[in-house]
């Protein structure tokens, strides 16, 4: 698939949402995007006072890191290209769309630690606790997490957190902008919040380092793919519509971390 700019026309909706998809798609490594733009998990929606994603970029963001960054944003596209999109069709074509669905609860629901550490983390108590709620039901009336009763049955929400946002929660600057490779859109401090969400896998302390990194690699690689799988037309959209693609994602990406601290501020789970 070759990417080139395009003619905007009126397509500034829905380029600003494929922005936000990129990113879940950039970081289906990383939990905490995962919750934002779909990673990779469920995007969280704006409010009707706050921006859509993108939707005011004005290409105004100190971007010290760019000459690496558009290097590095060159080089995840590629990747889609070769590896991601051929394998996720292939997996696309033999797995139902409700088994990949629930492929995809399965790995939400492992990912419980790092979200009930950061409600934690905020004094979030209610949160911290739902959490555990759901991953004992989910675990359990779920079948390990492959569907969410949770939910469905009793109510109780998911409340996606990570370090990051811990980070950003307190106030501690973040950093500038920086394109990480394979993980996709992030800040030096967001960086550092992937790093201690990571450290909280529970299976790093019981077994040796390099089954923990084959352990960790294998799982994320799965789930990157069955995530891709549930959104093959990703880059294709982003193709047709966006000018400056680079920036497209990079407003997304910062304008979703403003909006998700300022809900968490807010307390609008």
């Amino acid at each position: 698939m070759t990417r080139c700019p395009k003619p905007a026309g009126d397509a500034g909706a829905l380029r600003t949402l494929v922005a936000a998809l990129i990113i879940a798609g950039f970081s289906f490594a990383a939990p905490a995007r995962a919750q934002n733009a779909a990673p990779l998990g469920t995007p969280q929606q704006p409010s009707a006072s706050a921006p859509l994603p993108g939707e005011n970029n004005q290409g105004g963001y100190d971007d010290p890191l760019a000459p690496f960054n558009e290097k590095m944003f060159t080089f995840n596209l590629k990747l889609d290209d070769w590896i991601l999109r051929p394998v996720a069709s292939g997996y696309a074509a033999i797995a139902p769309q409700p088994v990949r669905e629930s492929v995809g609860r399965f790995f939400e629901n492992a990912r419980v630690i790092p979200r009930f550490a950061n409600n934690l983390f905020q004094l979030k108590l209610a949160e911290a606790g739902g959490e555990v709620a759901r991953f004992g039901i989910n675990s359990t009336l779920g079948v390990v997490g492959l569907f969410d009763p949770a939910d469905e049955w009793f109510g109780i929400k998911e409340h996606p957190n990570d370090f990051g946002l811990t980070i950003r929660y307190y106030d501690i600057p973040t950093g500038p902008y920086v394109m990480l490779p394979v993980l996709g859109p992030s800040t030096i401090g967001d960086a550092i919040g992937i790093a201690a969400d990571g450290a909280m896998d529970p299976i790093s302390y019981f077994v040796p380092f390099y089954v923990s990194i084959a352990v960790s690699v294998g799982r994320k690689g799965i789930d990157a793919v069955n995530y891709r799988s549930l959104h093959l037309d990703l880059f294709e959209q982003a193709d047709r519509y966006a000018i400056d693609l680079y920036g497209a994602v990079q407003d997304a990406y910062l304008q979703t971390r403003m909006h998700d601290v300022k809900v968490l501020h807010e307390e609008r789970w």
